[in-house]
């Protein structure tokens, strides 16, 4: 018999990730603040609330990659 399937948060956040990276080569890295600025409020999630090290790595690595985007393409 199968299990029925749990939705998580971090589902969520996984497809907002790849939605992301289509957005950025979309439409530019102007797209990267509204990303950076949700990746903060995650972050802060992730350590107040969630207390899940996976969720505070991933906004980390988002926040950071958007980052870099900016500061690389703004030279």
């Amino acid at each position: 018999m199968r299990n029925k399937y749990n939705f998580e948060l971090n589902d969520l956040r996984s497809l907002l990730t790849i939605i992301n990276v289509i957005c950025v080569v979309g439409f530019g890295v102007s797209i990267c603040w509204i990303v950076i600025v949700i990746g903060l409020v995650g972050i802060v999630k992730d350590l107040t609330i969630d207390r899940k090290l996976n969720g505070l790595l991933m906004h980390t690595a988002n926040v950071l990659m958007n980052v870099y985007l900016l500061v690389s393409m703004n030279k």
